[in-house]
């Protein structure tokens, strides 16, 4: 029987990118994909993104060069990409971009449903549904990689806190674009913040190319989803465009504590709970996690120390846990009601505000630089928060 020494469950971007890296590094790699899934997605991707993990100007469907923030009673600022672009990709044709590289660099593509995990003594079994014949399989393994998505089977079973991730549920259609006018630009990025979208997250119009993703997301029960993206879509003059697909999905909003199960599995991407705060954004840090996940695996596999595998975790909070606190206390600020949102997009209008968020979101990280705009900043947040000033002021 075959023995691999990592399998990687889940072939998107997080899964990919650990059985790419995991390959190029010489180790015997299989990941199990079940092939045909969409994730509903806006298909944002930072400059960052693209240099880390070597992505073609030919997976970019788009080039972004504005974002328009759009507040409750319709007042916008947009806010200009300077020094660069933010890059969109079609989900359907980047994911399987990830897992042909993969497959090129030497990762073994199994195709099928995950079941479960058995073990014996001197080894680990992933016990998947074979999709062509529908016959239960084995893979035999040293290491397990749990990149599954959000609501993590591999999680929920095997590592503790999987069953715990707070999450919301997106929702998106894919249209086909209509041509440039005052209500769409295909080079512009459309960030709704109402709550008759949405009453706890956003609303997004973001151009792919040809086509264009609108959608929404909540954490709360009772919404109707498609309802509300059909207001959005008439409210950006998007009715009369042709609906391609329809497709949704949770999000999750927190890093789970623990994403190892302390023997020989670690936990990946969305699995793991890694997706941004605030922003919902989930393309960089699930590959990013990846990465993390692959490190650890290969540490293990050279020591033989099932506590290396804690390094995913541990590399990946060190370079992006800051950000991540700092997105959840904007997103418990200003989610919470329409008279926050307001505040909130009149804060956008500020020229230091615009700046410092995009050079973080572009570098994934906090810009330490113009000291004096950050207490600005923060003196402007407090007068927001503590209601001291009109929604309208900047």
């Amino acid at each position: 029987m075959k023995m691999f020494d990592v399998v990687v469950i889940g072939g998107g971007p997080s899964g990919a990118t650990a059985a790419n890296d995991l390959a190029r590094a010489g180790c015997n790699v299989a990941f199990l994909d079940r092939a045909g899934r969409i994730k509903p997605c806006g298909g944002a991707i930072p400059p960052r993104l693209i240099e880390d993990f070597s992505i073609p100007d030919s997976q970019l469907v788009a080039h972004i060069q504005t974002a328009r923030m759009v507040s409750p009673t319709g007042r916008s600022v947009d806010i200009p990409i300077e020094n660069g672009f933010v890059g969109m990709v079609d989900r359907e044709h980047f994911d399987e971009f990830l897992r042909a590289r993969a497959v090129s660099n030497g990762a073994s593509r199994v195709t099928g449903t995950y079941l479960r995990i058995e073990r014996e003594a001197a080894a680990t079994h992933v016990i998947y549904r074979d999709k062509a014949t529908g016959a239960e399989m084995r893979l035999t393994t040293r290491l397990v990689i749990g990149a599954d998505g959000a609501r993590s089977v591999v999680a929920k079973t095997e590592v503790p806190g999987g069953d715990r991730i707070p999450y919301v549920i997106a929702y998106h259609e894919i249209l086909k674009a209509p041509p440039k006018s005052a209500a769409y630009d295909p080079i512009r990025c459309d960030v709704i913040y109402d709550g008759r979208i949405s009453p706890d997250f956003y609303g997004w119009v973001f151009p792919h190319g040809d086509q264009v993703s609108v959608g929404m997301g909540t954490g709360l029960e009772g919404v109707d989803l498609k309802h509300a993206t059909a207001d959005l879509r008439a409210a950006s003059g998007l009715s009369d465009c042709e609906t391609i697909r329809r497709e949704g999905a949770p999000i999750p909003l927190r890093p789970m504590d623990r994403w190892d199960n302390g023997r020989d599995l670690v936990l990946a991407g969305d699995a793991a709970g890694v997706v941004a705060p605030s922003s919902g954004e989930g393309i960089y840090y699930a590959m990013a996690g990846g990465r993390a996940a692959a490190t650890a695996a290969q540490a293990t596999l050279a020591t033989g120390r099932a506590s290396k595998l804690r390094l995913a975790r541990k590399m990946f909070m060190k370079e992006h846990g800051t950000v991540f606190k700092v997105l959840r206390s904007m997103q418990d600020a200003y989610y919470q009601s329409d008279e926050r949102r307001e505040r909130f997009v009149s804060l956008c209008h500020d020229v230091d505000v615009q700046k410092l968020t995009f050079e973080a979101y572009m570098n994934k990280k906090l810009v330490n630089a113009r000291p004096l705009a950050h207490l600005k900043i923060g003196v402007k947040n407090v007068r927001h928060l503590l209601g001291w000033v009109a929604p309208e002021h900047v």
